[in-house]
């Protein structure tokens, strides 16, 4: 992979994706924040060398250079998902290729559904801890040129980011939240019985992303930001009816508020 990721970084820097200071990726609905970039360069993951290609709908498939609250970003407008068929290297290839393009932290957004009783459609959720229930990105031969065998994971999120972070929703007054993300394979959305089971085993929001990002981030010694809108319920009693449709609008109305969140928490970096 190492080979892979060095002719990625030659690409990209030959196109002016040059020193950036933080990467972005940007999860279903909440591609909007892409349009606040200026001066920006975009390239189909399709021209792309060893990149894969987004094939959900609300994932458009653009890498992302330029400014954005007064900082150079990357951003990925679309990521990829194991229920896409991706294998775990796939999945975790374009933060590898960010990482080694310069940036100092990654910033990741996405759409889930709320099992905490307390949340309600078009909250923010910042991530303080996951739960995985992906096959974890690092299984496999190691090159430790990229990271240690064995990472450890007591801080996944940083914590200075997230009460950054947390400050800024509450002096924005936003309905934000700090908890705990739980990853699935996907695609299917949960049973009434994997909700509870969900919310027993500690999480707070469930999502079919993020976590294989972040593990691999860590691996690389990455500082990590994440934020889930919480599209969706699985609570007794608030559990509709679920379609990728429903989670997109319902990600869509939260994006001026996660795009201010984001500009806020970059800025002040």
């Amino acid at each position: 992979m190492y080979k892979e990721i060095e002719e990625t970084v030659q690409y990209l820097t030959d196109k002016g994706f040059t020193d950036p200071e933080v990467g972005i990726v940007l999860g279903t609905g909440l591609g909007g924040l892409a349009e606040q970039i200026t001066d920006s360069v975009e390239i189909s993951y399709q021209e792309i060398p060893n990149f894969p290609v987004s094939t959900v709908e609300g994932h458009d498939g653009k890498l992302i250079y330029g400014n954005f609250a007064g900082k150079r970003v990357v951003a990925m407008k679309g990521r990829f998902h194991y229920y896409e068929g991706y294998g775990p290297d796939e999945l975790t290839f374009p933060v590898r290729v960010m990482n080694r393009l310069g940036i100092s932290f990654l910033a990741l957004s996405n759409a889930s559904g709320g099992v905490n009783p307390d949340y309600e459609v078009g909250d923010i959720m910042i991530i303080t801890d996951h739960i995985n229930l992906i096959p974890n990105p690092l299984i496999g031969p190691n090159d430790d040129r990229i990271g240690p065998r064995f990472p450890d994971m007591s801080e996944p999120y940083d914590k200075e980011l997230t009460e950054r972070a947390w400050e800024i929703g509450n002096r924005l007054v936003m309905r934000v939240h700090k908890g705990v993300y739980l990853g699935t394979t996907g695609p299917t959305f949960e049973t009434p019985a994997e909700y509870r089971f969900m919310r027993i085993i500690g999480a707070d929001t469930i999502g079919m992303s993020t976590v294989p990002e972040v593990v691999a981030a860590r691996h690389i010694g990455l500082k990590c930001f994440a934020v889930s809108v919480i599209t969706d319920l699985g609570v007794p009693g608030k559990m509709t009816y679920i379609t990728h449709e429903i989670v997109q609008e319902a990600a869509e109305k939260s994006e001026a508020s996660m795009t201010k969140l984001m500009y806020e928490l970059i800025s002040g970096t």
